[in-house]
């Protein structure tokens, strides 16, 4: 016989929030305040509250283990509702927000957001779900835009970017430029002239090591030659 789908209670909720590194403007405690009054004033009782933080709004499911967790408390609870500030707190992608639709759908419950909009059963909610889904998506896609650009204004500019300072250059006194290390540019030079003579890349990290020839880290490794022989070239 076919399993007999569990009645969710359509008065219970479970909470998800998401926060990503792209846009900071709805942080968690927002989020999580949206969720606590929009379930007060509906008289929906709030269980578990799930987060994936640093999660893009792209991501693939299995890169979202809060979500997954989120829909799997729905079912071992009976919560009806998977509850979220905003609808592009689910995804800022088509496919994965209708994945996410459908799972949620397939649990028996149904997904809501605190901000009202999208919310019901009808045509015209169901359009505007679709709806928000595109722009959320096109939202990201302009966010990454203006990082793009505003990046590689810095970079033409010499100005740090981020991350770690490459091999070959130091941060001037005030911290922001970037200015070339002369002893590390003649390390580089070294390790060109060594690929050019035929070394492998292993062989090279081995000599640098046997030569003494000082690394930011402890000791060479063929992966480090690696990165530097492509960023020299």
């Amino acid at each position: 016989m076919p399993r007999k789908r569990k009645t969710l209670n359509p008065q219970q909720c479970v909470g998800y929030l998401r926060v990503s590194t792209e846009d900071q403007n709805l942080g968690p405690d927002a989020q999580r305040a949206a969720l606590e009054r929009w379930a007060s004033a509906n008289g929906c009782e709030l269980g578990a509250v799930f987060v994936d933080h640093g999660v893009s709004g792209a991501a693939a499911l299995d890169k979202r283990p809060a979500l997954m967790d989120a829909i799997d408390a729905m079912r071992d609870t009976g919560a009806g509702v998977l509850l979220v500030a905003k609808r592009d707190r689910l995804a800022r992608d088509l496919v994965v927000a209708g994945m996410v639709e459908r799972l949620v759908e397939r649990a028996g419950g149904r997904i809501v957001s605190a901000d009202g909009a999208g919310n019901g059963d009808g045509p015209e909610a169901a359009l505007m779900r679709g709806i928000m889904d595109v722009f959320a998506q096109y939202e990201r896609a302009v966010i990454r835009t203006r990082t793009r650009a505003a990046l590689k204004v810095k970079r033409e500019r010499g100005e740090k970017t981020g991350g770690r300072v490459p091999f070959g250059f130091s941060l001037d006194a005030d911290g922001v430029h970037l200015v070339e290390n002369e002893a590390e540019q003649g390390i580089i030079e070294i390790v060109v002239d060594l690929r050019r003579d035929g070394l492998s890349i292993r062989a090279i990290a081995e000599r640098l090591n046997d030569d003494g020839v000082p690394a930011r880290g402890t000791r060479w490794h063929r992966t480090t030659v690696d990165r530097l022989l492509k960023r020299a070239a």
